[in-house]
């Protein structure tokens, strides 16, 4: 069975229109064990295509414009990118690698809060490549949200998840899944109450599919009840 679901996430095609382009990103990250700790690694790539014969009438086959690949590992729980690569598949123009060796300044910054502002810094206009730019600023909500996921996974490994979501975490622990997430949107308002909730102890609420989910596994009375075999 798949680990996750890898279906189309738009609608299908409107009917009697042309398509022009189609850009997909995919990010994922994994739990590395290391001498001393734990690490993530974090696998992100971008893909520009142009729909069969558009730009050849005789191509039968979509064509490629952008491909461009980047993996990082990221610290845990410090979230320092600590190596990484880049690496183009299909770029446009010769010149275009001449890049890749500059996004070697990644290493050292923190992935958490203020990355997005010192990529563009380091990497923005003519200083990287516009589309593995957009593809790091894709891949860093990710490595927060891995936080929240290596959390889950250590209470299910360690036996405190319990029935209803919640799961014990320090106080410390709780901060650091905080910190960088605060002000991110507006649940997470430093001010708001979702977050005063989590720091006054209360548990940390399940994202409403996890709930919805929970009701659809849960065993229904016909399928537990007496007579059954």
């Amino acid at each position: 069975m798949p680990v996750v679901d890898d279906s189309p996430i738009l609608p299908p095609d409107p009917p009697g229109l042309v398509l022009l382009h189609d850009r997909e990103y995919r990010v994922r990250s994994y739990l590395m064990e290391v001498e001393g700790g734990r690490h993530l690694l974090l696998r992100g790539a971008v893909r520009d295509q142009k729909p069969a014969g558009l730009y050849l009438a005789e191509d039968p086959d979509p064509l490629t414009i952008h491909h461009m690949q980047v993996e990082m590992e990221v610290a845990f729980p410090s979230m320092e990118i600590v190596a990484a690569n880049v690496l183009f598949e299909s770029h446009p123009h010769t010149e275009c690698l001449s890049i890749v060796d500059h996004y070697g300044k990644l290493v050292g910054l923190s992935i958490a809060r203020g990355f997005n502002n010192r990529v563009r810094e380091l990497f923005g206009g003519p200083r990287g490549c516009t589309h593995t730019t957009a593809l790091l600023l894709a891949m860093a909500p990710v490595a927060i949200q891995s936080i929240w996921s290596m959390s889950m996974h250590d209470g299910m490994r360690d036996g405190l998840a319990e029935p209803d979501g919640a799961w014990t975490v320090s106080a410390e622990q709780r901060e650091m899944m905080l910190r960088p997430n605060l002000n991110s949107c507006h649940v997470w308002d430093e001010e708001g109450p979702i977050v005063a909730g989590i720091r006054a102890g209360q548990a940390i609420g399940e994202p409403i599919t996890i709930t919805e989910r929970r009701e659809r596994l849960r065993p229904r009375r016909s399928d537990t009840g007496p007579g059954r075999d």
